[in-house]
């Protein structure tokens, strides 16, 4: 019997989350499975994945074949990176202390580069929503500015004009001026 670790899919439409399980191969894509590992939510950034690892890595030690897509996620999760070493020990190449460690060094370098990519996504949106805050701040005082023209236009427009008043002010003083001498 041919042992698959696959998908289920699970979720609405257009809304997909999946379980990650153990099936014969021969059984439904959503039907009868023989373990559930975990779970994969690609909607979020980054995808999420939770699952047990050590199961997974007991599946794929007793010969259970991953899907491509399971494959691409044991191996971003280091399951195979890890049987590699396990092969390893099991044919007296290294010994089991030095795989752990070497397992140890690469889990701690790869989960510093998923929360680096997480922290930079958080700091991207950060970003850019004061970028779009600043502009349409900028947008707002433009508006602001343009109403203020057009109030001070229709105030000079209503308002008598001062030349006009000085005018009918000078003559009026060259003719009491002039009544005077």
């Amino acid at each position: 019997m041919a042992v698959k670790i696959r998908l289920a899919r699970r979720g609405r439409k257009k809304a997909a989350t999946y379980d990650i399980v153990v099936a014969d191969a021969r059984a439904p894509r959503d039907g009868r499975f023989i373990e559930k590992l975990g779970t994969y939510n690609p909607q979020t950034n980054p995808a999420t994945i939770n699952y047990d690892a050590d199961r997974a890595f007991y599946w794929m030690m007793t010969g259970a074949q991953p899907t491509d897509t399971v494959r691409a996620m044991l191996s971003y999760r280091g399951v195979l990176y890890r049987r590699h070493l396990q092969l390893g020990v099991d044919k007296g190449a290294i010994t089991q202390e030095v795989a752990d460690q070497r397992f140890s060094a690469w889990k701690e370098e790869k989960d510093a580069k998923i929360e680096g990519k997480r922290t930079g996504l958080v700091d991207a949106k950060a970003t850019a929503k004061k970028a779009a805050f600043d502009a349409e701040t900028k947008v707002k005082e433009a508006r602001a500015e343009a109403q203020r023209q057009k109030a001070a236009a229709l105030l000079a427009a209503n308002a008598p004009a001062p030349a006009a008043e000085e005018a009918t002010e000078a003559p009026a003083e060259e003719a009491t001026e002039a009544a005077a001498e």
